[in-house]
């Protein structure tokens, strides 16, 4: 049954307030500093998807990306009214983010008010909940959908009133507009229900009674299958500019499950989930014990259902050969709630002992979500940090800009980067149209330019061709990515670097001998 939780209204306020401190703490965590770390690549390739539905109009669906539209719709929204500053592509990440926060705190009607804000305080603070929060990828929108759709199905289970219909419609709709991973969320979810009711049969849940009688009619779900199917043609067409990209609804999952099964570069152990949650999600390890206590009598059917689709989720990925950390989010959820619902449980039974345990947990998390989001954010050594672009690349942007900012004229210097794998340098320097990408295949028609960006492999023939002078530094842009040659032209940045002598000059061949015959 729901849990009520009703208090004298002498005490409202005071009730509120650690529901209060957690989402402070929540937004302290994910707002400070927001701008610190440099764009990682998959920012930059976002940021750059997002400048082309600024040209074109419309954001164009590819398949092979496996990623929904509504993230980009987004981005395009808050950079058209806060500016191309990286903080503005990261805050609505943040923003949703501390609605998941807040999401959580509103299972209290269905797993106790203690157990939910256990679960939201280990939010708050989780190590990858934080660091995945603070960039502009796609996965806190994907895990606030399927919290939308757990709280309401919920809902409908245990009060039947409309509006639980319409979050479960509005959950579905925002998986589907996020991720392609939806389709197996929403296996182990469908898988989950029955498996929940054959537990009861042989060991029976707390709750006797069956589902509350349902408030919503049959209009109400077409409608929502209408609001479904109305948002995906809406932005997967490219809001009717794009056709064509509906084809990529079903198209996707061919190449997704290629992806998947071959790992593309990203393959990782079986057992990669189970340690970075050794690593850093102390309190889902926790949850992960919780999970195997749900097969106890008297356990919560509720519980049961989210122990058992966080299992097959669990194991879904770990079957995946292709895996990427931030996907750690969408797989942390459910266990947060089982560690709420537990270390409340203990509360209840051990009293302040368990409270204390609990409470230097999510302080020993607090304390590395403060070293990884504030000190360790591009150290390669720390499994979060993934393709991480490297502070380094303040060495070309810091001049470049600080140059366009003395000067509007200096958004049209000229500039050659020749790496392989460039990105987010495409969004950086989106402001200026001057800038060529090469591959190994391709040379610019000029060598000299304002600025250059050569991969190591490059250099002895870029500098053959060059004929004016330059600075020059080492500038590496990510973890296993080899060292490229920054060259700043010294007549351009002289200003950024009075004093400085030129590092490298152009190779002078001496003149021609003169032939004694002819002097």
């Amino acid at each position: 049954m729901p849990h009520d939780n009703q208090y004298p209204k002498s005490t409202e306020i005071v009730q509120k307030w650690p529901a209060l401190v957690i989402l402070a703490v929540a937004a302290a965590v994910r707002l400070t500093l927001l701008g610190i770390k440099p764009p990682h690549f998959d920012e930059g390739v976002n940021g750059w998807f997002v400048d082309q539905i600024t040209h074109t109009g419309f954001y164009h669906y590819d398949p092979t990306n496996y990623h929904g539209p509504l993230h980009f719709y987004v981005l395009f929204l808050a950079q058209t009214l806060l500016g191309r500053h990286i903080w503005a592509l990261r805050l609505p990440l943040v923003l949703i983010s501390l609605a998941t926060v807040w999401l959580t705190l509103r299972f209290e009607r269905f797993i106790g008010r203690g157990a939910a804000r256990w679960a939201a305080a280990a939010m708050a603070v989780s190590p990858g909940c934080v660091f995945y929060a603070r960039y502009a990828i796609h996965e806190c929108w994907l895990v606030f959908s399927l919290m939308l759709c757990a709280w309401g199905l919920a809902g409908l289970w245990e009060v039947g009133k409309r509006k639980y219909l319409w979050v479960v419609w509005i959950g579905i709709t925002g998986a589907v507009l996020t991720k392609e991973t939806y389709v197996l969320h929403f296996a182990c979810a469908a898988l989950a229900l029955p498996c929940v009711w054959l537990l009861g049969q042989v060991i029976p849940a707390a709750e006797k009674d069956g589902a509350a009688p349902q408030e919503w009619t049959w209009l109400d779900m077409a409608l929502g299958v209408l609001m479904l199917a109305g948002c995906v043609v809406l932005f997967y067409s490219g809001t009717f500019m794009d056709m064509r990209g509906l084809k990529g609804l079903y198209e996707t999952f061919g190449a997704w499950f290629q992806t998947g099964k071959a790992g593309n570069g990203h393959e990782k152990p079986v057992y990669y989930w189970l340690q970075l949650f050794g690593r850093y999600e102390w309190p889902s390890c926790l949850g992960l014990v919780a999970a195997l206590l749900c097969v106890l009598p008297r356990t919560p059917r509720f519980m049961r259902a989210v122990a058992i689709y966080g299992c097959g989720t669990l194991v879904a990925y770990s079957i995946i050969h292709y895996k990427t950390p931030w996907c750690i989010v969408s797989l942390t959820w459910p266990f947060l709630l089982l560690f709420g619902w537990g270390a409340d449980l203990a509360f209840r039974k051990f009293g302040t002992a368990a409270g204390v345990v609990s409470i230097a947990l999510l302080g020993g998390n607090l304390c590395y979500t403060v070293a990884l989001n504030f000190f360790r954010f591009t150290d390669a050594k720390e499994p979060y940090v993934y393709v991480q672009t490297f502070q380094e690349i303040d060495r070309l942007m810091k001049p470049v800009n600080e140059l366009a900012a003395l000067n509007p004229a200096n958004y049209q210097m000229t500039g050659h980067i020749m790496v392989e794998s460039y990105h987010p340098l495409p969004w950086l320097l989106g402001d200026f149209p001057n800038i060529g990408y090469y591959d190994t295949n391709t040379t610019p028609p000029k060598m000299d330019a304002d600025f250059l960006l050569v991969e190591e492999t490059r250099i002895e023939d870029v500098e053959s061709a060059l004929h004016e002078e330059y600075f020059t530094s080492s500038l590496t842009l990510r973890d296993a990515q080899d060292e490229s040659k920054l060259y700043l032209n010294a007549k351009k940045f002289q200003s950024v670097f009075p004093g400085r002598k030129p590092d490298f000059e152009p190779h002078k061949e001496a003149p021609a001998e003169v032939p004694a015959e002819k002097k």
